[in-house]
């Protein structure tokens, strides 16, 4: 019977995860659900039982480190072990560095301890026991983790550290039979960019990039999930954002330009 963590599970693609995962394994599954939202949780989990999973919700925020330690410890004591562990928990940031005051780069701190270090946290709490039976972990990082991104200096920092760090523990693990995945999305029809910060730390209320032909949440899930299942090193879901790390090698200036092309208008640097 699977057992599953997965942080940020309460909208986005780690809601559409647990319930494509709810969907596959019906009454085997043993999900655990983590986010800061419980209300938003309860729902997810809600249809996720409506297909026979058992499910455990945890709020939780990953940017501290006790309340990682305590989510793993949560799942395992209700279903026995855990066999995989998706760090999806994230948050989206869009700003030019020069218009971020020295007062306000706090949040580029707060932004790192989201989307970097609780995935750190929450993979060394689970490695014991993902150890103990094979299991799989998935990174969600970003096609911002393979190609820096104008306007996205603290998000694009964020998911180069996954990226780097996921990768070195993926060799780690060979040995133990642990999987290591890392998932690299590119524009995805979700609420991430309206909700993530601005230079003054804000809700952006706004997306500042182009979403023409964004990708639907139900085929990233897919995509994740088929990757985890697969036991892959890497999903890289377009060909766009494969074409632009093999481009980035050798034309490293054009695909600059492509990703300056990828901004509104309104936010591009001058």
């Amino acid at each position: 019977m699977p057992r599953i963590v997965i942080t940020g599970a309460s909208d986005g693609i780690g809601a559409e995860m647990a319930r494509q995962l709810a969907h596959t394994h019906e009454d085997r599954l043993q999900l655990t659900l983590a986010a800061r939202h419980q209300s938003r949780l309860e729902d997810v989990a809600a249809q996720c039982r409506l297909q026979g999973a058992q499910v455990l919700v945890l709020p939780t925020d990953v940017a501290e480190q006790a309340q990682c330690r305590t989510l793993i410890a949560g799942a395992v004591q209700q279903f026995g072990g855990l066999d995989a562990l998706v760090n999806n928990a994230g948050v989206s940031a869009h700003a030019l560095f020069e218009e971020v005051s020295a007062q306000d780069l706090g949040w580029y701190e707060r932004l790192m301890h989201i989307n970097f270090w609780g995935s750190v946290w929450c993979t060394h709490a689970a490695l014991p026991h993902l150890k103990a039976g094979k299991g799989r972990i998935v990174a969600v990082a970003s096609l911002a983790g393979l190609v820096g991104v104008p306007g996205r200096t603290a998000y694009s920092a964020s998911k180069f550290a996954m990226a780097g760090f996921f990768e070195a523990l993926r060799t780690e693990l060979k040995p133990a039979g642990v999987s290591v995945t890392t998932a690299y999305p590119g524009v995805v029809d979700t609420r991430i960019r309206y909700h993530g910060y601005n230079a003054r730390g804000e809700p952006a209320g706004v997306s500042g990039l182009k979403e023409d032909g964004a990708m639907s949440v139900h085929e990233c899930a897919r995509l994740i999930l088929a990757g985890m299942d697969r036991r892959q090193r890497e999903v890289v879901m377009t060909g766009k954002g494969k074409l632009g790390r093999f481009m980035k090698l050798i034309a490293p200036g054009l695909v600059e330009d492509m990703a300056l092309a990828a901004l509104k208008d309104d936010v591009k640097p001058h």
